[in-house]
């Protein structure tokens, strides 16, 4: 155990002050060293940006949802940390917003490398007491957050009376009866509460999540070919989605080895090939412009067996692996079951634009905007090149609540520019757009 790197997981949901808290540990004079991961929900991403400058290095994924897609990409993350670990004492994810922590636990366990370098130490949930009731109802991610937490942070006590905090906390003890629960305002909690607690135990968790352990995939399918030297057609015939990302490489059987693999490759940019070229097996997955279907060429440089995974099932794109017009047939295949999925109304919405923002004319557009769609608006963020001012303009907002600074001066090597993020339901892109815009002078 005393060989293991400590890991945090912070969690908690839009806007609850996880990069507040955060800020305040690298802030801390408590002379450790930590690696810091941050993942964001978002078309822009800024969060590592809203990290303060720090000697800890901080890593940014922005695939938008740490717990699904991107285990191979935290996996690899954390593969590359392994080998600089004696440039650091501990490691603190900041999860996004809408992350189940569950998955992202699951890490610590599933992959024997990972498990072998690396201790679990706690789950730490940042719960927005101003806010969680409205989200509690109907957010299962707001509900697992909390249930899985092993550290409950109540923040933002400030906003609501003593009564209603006593309230709030019987329902979050009802929630999760064994989490201690920690008051602060603006993130304030002593360190030694939420960092090297030993707090994450997987007996109570599989008493509460028995299939905490069954891993849940990027991809719906996969099957094993066996397959001789040579060239083959990969044929889809089409289908609803735009596209079908899939990974192709060697593999001895379908074991859990072959599905990490594929986890770690799913998790690699993808190449997008030209209908009609040639593919072969590859450390990258390929995303294949399926919408009208199409023909690409697997060459087999070396007999073997190889397994083929996809996004989607094949049948929804009428894929077929072939050679002289017959289709191959597996040697064994199996389906997935990805699990975990959002609220498909959450979306959100990314805005990079040149040019310097009128204050007045940021004031007229963004407060009117929130009292009126505040409800609608589960977060809002950006880093804004404000006219008048060589500083970054930072500003974040939960709901109708905004607050803004004046932040650190733009670096010599750093071009200014202006990055918002909003997310939320129902949200109309254009007229986010055109309304920042009207803000530039």
């Amino acid at each position: 155990m005393s060989d293991q790197i400590p890991v945090t997981v912070l969690t908690g949901f839009l806007g609850a002050g996880k990069t507040t808290l955060l800020n305040r540990i690298l802030e801390a004079n408590h002379g450790k060293r930590i690696a810091v991961v941050v993942n964001e929900f978002g078309e822009v991403g800024i969060d590592d940006a809203l990290v303060v400058n720090a000697d800890e290095e901080v890593f940014e994924m922005n695939n938008g949802c740490i717990c699904c897609t991107v285990r191979g990409d935290l996996i690899r993350t954390l593969g590359a940390l392994s080998r600089r670990r004696d440039q650091f004492d501990a490691i603190l994810i900041e999860t996004t917003g809408l992350a189940d922590p569950g998955p992202v636990s699951q890490t610590f366990f599933m992959d024997d490398e990972i498990a072998e370098q690396f201790r679990l130490d706690a789950v730490v949930t940042m719960v927005d007491a101003g806010h969680v009731a409205q989200h509690l109802p109907d957010s299962s991610e707001v509900q697992e957050q909390i249930a899985f937490a092993d550290v409950l942070v109540l923040n933002k006590t400030d906003l609501i009376s003593e009564d209603e905090l006593a309230d709030l906390e019987r329902r979050l003890r009802g929630m999760n009866a064994l989490a201690p629960i920690h008051r602060a305002a603006q993130a304030e909690v002593e360190l030694d509460q939420i960092l090297d607690v030993g707090g994450f135990d997987l007996e109570r968790v599989l008493s509460r999540k028995p299939d905490f352990l069954a891993p849940e995939y990027p991809f719906e399918w996969g099957g094993i070919y066996s397959l001789a030297a040579g060239d083959y057609c990969l044929e889809l015939d089409g289908g609803d989605e735009p596209s079908l990302q899939i990974a192709i490489m060697p593999a001895t059987g379908m074991d859990d080895s072959t599905r990490e693999e594929a986890v770690r490759r799913f998790a690699e940019p993808a190449a997008q090939p030209d209908e009609g070229t040639v593919i072969t097996p590859s450390q990258t997955p390929y995303r294949l412009a399926a919408a009208s279907g199409g023909v690409w060429f697997l060459r087999i440089a070396e007999a073997g067996q190889y397994a083929l995974f996809t996004e989607h099932m094949p049948a929804e794109f009428g894929l077929r692996l072939t050679t002289d017009s017959d289709a191959l047939e597996t040697l064994t295949s199996e389906t997935f079951d990805v699990g975990h999925s959002h609220d498909e109304e959450v979306s959100s919405v990314g805005i990079q634009l040149p040019g310097s923002v009128d204050p007045g004319r940021l004031d007229d557009w963004l407060g009117p905007l929130l009292r009126d769609k505040g409800v609608d608006i589960f977060r809002s963020k950006g880093i804004l090149n404000l006219k008048g001012t060589d500083r970054r303009y930072v500003f974040q907002g939960v709901h109708m609540l905004l607050e803004g600074h004046l932040d650190r001066p733009w670096g010599s090597q750093e071009e200014p520019q202006n990055q918002l993020v909003f997310i939320g339901r129902n949200l109309d892109r254009d007229e986010l757009t055109e309304g920042f815009r009207q803000c530039l002078s």
